[in-house]
């Protein structure tokens, strides 16, 4: 068996920074913390994984169960903000700055994979495999321990540089890295995001519950009605829900305009019209939204959420046209 190079960790960095992202740690896979896994499985013990059924795949709790010879993962950051803001307005439907512009797989993918290649063309007997929210590893988790942000209390991981507008991304590799330090937490005593969310879907610091969350919803529920006391909170998301970041001193503060093109809205994802969202046709929904990440939510989904919208704006002036 060939023996594996050895590889400078600031080379991997500086290689990874070459490629476009924007931040870049590396974490090692022994002695992840037993209290992450301890609160994986109390989160999906209580159920707060909804018809998320994928997220109790055992590899989630053992990175070594996605690739036995692991020595480092190199985690990735890739800012998504653009300084566009969404117009006010009922008739207005809101989707998550995420899917404004090209799906972010689809460039997340494209730089891990570069990375994967020159990786594994320093030696015959490296190994690299590449995630971005698209295999059994817990992102999050692993870029704290990699040093690029920290897990909030609306569970989304915060950069000092760049706030919770990123996309995370992660090389598992056989390659033994030089590991950075653990990101510490920096939200204080602030509960901004808890008290914002209108569904109260952050059970607990960090806890999303999604049977209660907007965006899982209105982008993962796949029944023909949402239930009543989503319906009556929507507030206009259709896809999507970015409250809790909206109102997040970090982001308010740090956020940056990300200088990748690809990410700048299409036209139509900024100011969409419920009315027009509740009758799209299956046809138009495929012209609309072409490389997409909001192609996850299917015509009928789309469909759905703006009605609801439109039903709760409904009943919420009639009710208050009773009291005239």
């Amino acid at each position: 068996m060939n023996q594996l190079p050895r590889v400078s960790s600031n080379k991997v960095k500086e290689k990874a920074l070459e490629l476009g992202f924007h931040l870049v740690g590396i974490a090692e896979p022994d002695g992840m913390e037993t209290q992450a896994v301890k609160k994986l499985q109390g989160w999906l013990t209580l159920g707060y994984q909804a018809d998320m059924a994928w997220m109790a795949n055992p590899k989630r709790q053992d990175i070594k169960l996605v690739m036995p010879s692991v020595r480092s993962l190199i985690c990735v950051a890739l800012n998504y903000y653009t300084t566009h803001q969404r117009p006010e307005g009922e008739e207005y439907g809101k989707i998550s700055r995420y899917g404004w512009g090209r799906d972010y797989h689809k460039i997340m993918h494209k730089k891990l994979k570069a990375l994967s290649i020159w990786l594994e063309s320093l030696s015959d007997g490296v190994k690299a495999r590449y995630y971005a929210d698209t295999g059994p590893v817990q992102d999050k988790v692993w870029a704290q321990r990699a040093g690029i942000g920290w897990i909030a209390k609306n569970g989304n991981v915060i950069t000092r540089e760049y706030g919770s507008w990123v996309f995370l991304g992660e090389v598992v590799t056989n390659l033994e890295l030089v590991p950075d330090q653990p990101h510490s937490e920096h939200c204080g005593t602030c509960t901004r995001c808890i008290d914002a969310c209108p569904t109260n879907a952050i059970a607990n610091p960090g806890v999303v519950d999604a049977n209660l969350c907007i965006a899982y919803h209105t982008i993962e529920n796949r029944s023909e009605a949402l239930p009543e006391e989503i319906k009556s909170n929507l507030q206009g998301w259709v896809a999507g829900c970015d409250i809790c970041q909206d109102v997040c001193p970090w982001n308010q503060r740090f956020a940056k305009n990300t200088n990748v093109s690809e990410f700048e809205p299409y036209t139509g994802n900024l100011a969409p019209k419920l009315v027009e969202l509740a009758a799209i046709s299956d046809e138009e929904w495929d012209k609309q939204f072409p490389a997409s990440a909001l192609r996850r939510i299917k015509p009928e989904m789309l469909r759905r959420n703006a009605s609801a919208n439109l039903e709760a704006s409904r009943q919420k002036h009639d009710e208050e046209s009773d009291y005239l």
